[in-house]
């Protein structure tokens, strides 16, 4: 009898175990809770308040890797060094790339109406943009990705995941249209400034074009910060977006010589959707500005 009870719990465990799944960034974690629900355990790696570039996990992390089924890459530096390593640990987990089916943009892209602005030289982004969240339609194809990633591993819940996979389609239609509307009066190819590159896809998106004053975590020499400071008085720039993840000084000197703000927004946040609007309206608030000078 007592066998008897073991074996039930012990099948009705295996039967109700959710998928251990690891994920590199935070908006990642937000993606996969919303498809997978309440079927899927997350493991975030890459912590708030640090950077995707140099991260290093910890023993305890390193402990959920050896015990996933699914780890959902998106291309950000961290993995380059550490997917590897992962894959040595837990040779049975399956990699996911959520970047798949994604058109990546290069990083030395110049100025175009759909680009990236590099404004000063020897300061170039080599290779393909990461930040692929930071555009509405990317993360429809990403939701697509971590959908099939679920119903493959996990057949017997697929009505659940296909479910949960179109009501988060619906409100990424619902944040795409509220930046629209936000962003309806700004002209074409308007300029914002950002330090670290990091809304490429965003301003792709919606027709603007982002002015980085850094490129592959270099800081402008005090020669090019001149250069930068000359250029953001040529193009009116009323505000200067900095990531939590990395340094402002240089952009809080940039700010007080062209009496400017310096506005915090990470592209890292776990409220992506909030964020991009949030992003929409600072961007809407500095043109209104523009137009008041």
């Amino acid at each position: 009898m007592k066998k008897i009870i073991f074996l039930s719990l012990l099948f009705t465990g295996f039967v109700f175990a959710n998928i251990n799944t690891v994920v590199s960034i935070l908006p990642e974690k937000t993606f996969v809770e919303a498809i997978g629900g309440d079927k899927v355990n997350v493991s975030l790696m890459v912590l708030p308040g640090n950077s995707p570039h140099t991260y290093e996990p910890k023993p305890s992390q390193m402990k959920d890797v050896a015990q996933a089924s699914l780890y959902f890459a998106i291309g950000v530096e961290f993995e380059n060094v550490w997917l590897p390593k992962f894959r040595d640990l837990n040779p049975k987990m399956q990699v996911i790339d959520l970047g798949k089916n994604i058109d990546k943009r290069m990083m030395t892209e110049g100025d175009n109406d759909h680009g990236t602005s590099h404004m000063h030289e020897g300061h170039e982004h080599h290779g393909k943009d990461p930040h692929i969240w930071t555009a509405p339609e990317n993360v429809k194809i990403i939701a697509k990705n971590i959908y099939s990633a679920l119903i493959k591993v996990d057949p017997d819940n697929s009505a659940y995941y296909k479910k949960n996979y179109q009501a988060f389609l619906s409100l990424v239609e619902n944040t795409d249209a509220q930046i629209r509307k936000i962003l309806k009066n700004i002209p074409k190819n308007t300029k914002f400034m950002v330090f670290h590159p990091s809304w490429g896809y965003f301003a792709q998106a919606y027709g603007l074009v982002q002015l980085p004053v850094e490129v592959a975590g270099k800081e402008p020499k005090p020669r090019e910060l001149v250069q930068l400071i000359k250029e953001a008085k040529k193009e009116h720039v009323k505000a200067i977006f900095t990531q939590p993840e990395f340094s402002d000084n240089i952009a809080r000197v940039m700010a007080t010589e062209l009496h400017i703000k310096v506005v915090k927004v990470s592209p890292l946040s776990a409220d992506w959707s909030n964020n991009l609007i949030g992003i929409a309206h600072a961007i809407a608030a500095s043109d209104q500005k523009n137009n008041e000078n």
